[in-house]
């Protein structure tokens, strides 16, 4: 094991060498949504709520190329960004992406600075956005740790790590890669070549061939890519219980992971309902660790943590729901139709009673206006609180309080 300063080093020159993530440059602002990259629909997610205010501070914690950066501006008009990374030629080409969009203002500032390093930076941060960064730190926990320290009370912090189960192949090729290289680790150019000569070595029916054209071969044409996945330096993959570990360090309480459909256990089980009562006692972290063991395709876990004192609204106080002011999710695409895609871009259909609502909702010029007035300005029996709360849970509607 490398001292943690050369680990660095080491991840530091392969950024240098292949800049990451690869995606191209655009002469115009980045196209869709990720509602993990923006503020009001992952409040919404996490706390149940609208937040009250849009003038915060993010701080992207190893931006890399910019390609998050570039959303989080983009969709986040009153937030402060700072991003940071280690690799000096990634934060060239993020600093490119930016200007060339047109996304780049007096908002955003770059720096090149190690995570763990992060207490050197003024201030706390609303949000903090970390995705695929703290498991190629040489020590995780010390980053995660430093990260946490910038979050402000109250906050949110977005992470991205890998998971060891679905990367098993990849594990095995990193290590067949390393040993073919021998002196020449660290001379990632070559690492690349070595690992394409394996790929096309190989034949067909083996299963690190096999894992790699139905996975992984579409982004990984691109060296950069390739790099990224196969020979890079440093490593941590996780499963759920050294990923809790990991959270604990933080002092940070968890959330929820930003797919919680995958960590449903009757999408595995629900057909037998005897394995379902004996599972009905597990604890939450038995739980996801018999869903991961059960279902070993993922690759990465994606979750959301907060700095106490956090506040979750679950609009269970019919009096509460009926003050509240209701909005269209900022995610939600293909609006004013009944046929839309949700924040995650899955094809949705609202009943003719969902789309009346939310058609009042969206026409009504009163900016004071609550669900209890729209309700009363539809009359209609149909719609009623239920629907409402429907509508707020399936992240179509976002609620703030009065």
């Amino acid at each position: 094991m490398l001292p943690n300063s050369h680990q660095r080093q080491a991840v530091q020159a392969l950024y240098n060498t292949y800049p990451f993530p690869p995606e191209p440059l655009l002469q115009e602002p980045p196209p869709g949504y990720n509602w993990r990259w923006q503020w009001t629909a992952v409040h919404n997610f996490c706390l149940g709520r609208r937040p009250s205010n849009q003038k915060i501070r993010i701080l992207d914690a190893g931006c890399g190329t910019g390609v998050g950066t570039e959303y989080l501006v983009h969709l986040n008009p009153e937030a402060t960004i700072h991003a940071i990374d280690i690799s000096e030629g990634a934060l060239q080409v993020a600093q490119e992406r930016l200007q060339k969009s047109g996304v780049w203002c007096d908002r955003v500032s770059f720096q090149q600075l190690p995570l763990e390093n992060a207490a050197s930076i003024p201030g706390q941060f609303d949000y903090i956005n970390s995705v695929g960064v703290l498991h190629h730190l040489p020590d995780p926990i010390a980053g995660i740790q430093a990260l946490a320290e910038k979050l402000a009370p109250g906050g949110l912090f977005h992470i991205f790590v890998y998971a060891e189960i679905g990367r098993w192949e990849i594990q095995l090729m990193q290590r067949a890669i390393a040993i073919l290289q021998g002196e020449k680790r660290g001379d990632y150019q070559d690492g690349v070549a070595v690992g394409r000569q394996i790929f096309a070595s190989l034949p067909e029916y083996n299963r690190l061939v096999k894992r790699e054209k139905e996975r992984w071969s579409l982004e990984n044409h691109r060296d950069e890519s390739f790099a990224d996945m196969y020979v890079h330096p440093q490593e941590t993959d996780y499963n759920i219980n050294t990923l809790f570990e990991l959270i604990d360090s933080a002092g940070l309480e968890f959330l929820g992971f930003s797919n919680p459909d995958y960590w449903q256990l009757d999408r595995l089980l629900g057909k037998a309902p005897d394995l379902m009562e004996r599972a009905k006692n597990l604890g939450e972290k038995e739980r996801y660790r018999l869903i991961e063991l059960l279902d070993p395709e993922i690759t990465h876990y994606e979750f959301f943590l907060a700095k106490p004192p956090v506040q979750i609204s679950d609009w269970a106080d019919d009096g509460e729901l009926l003050q509240a002011k209701p909005g269209l999710h900022p995610c939600v695409t293909g609006w004013p139709s009944r046929s839309l895609f949700d924040y995650n871009y899955q094809p949705l259909e609202l009943t003719e009673a969902e789309f009346k609502f939310l058609q009042e909702v969206e026409n009504c010029t009163d900016s004071q206006a609550n669900v209890a007035t729209i309700l009363a300005n539809l009359g209609d029996q149909s719609i009623n609180l239920a629907l409402v709360r429907s509508l707020q849970t399936r992240q179509i509607l976002t609620l703030s309080k009065s």
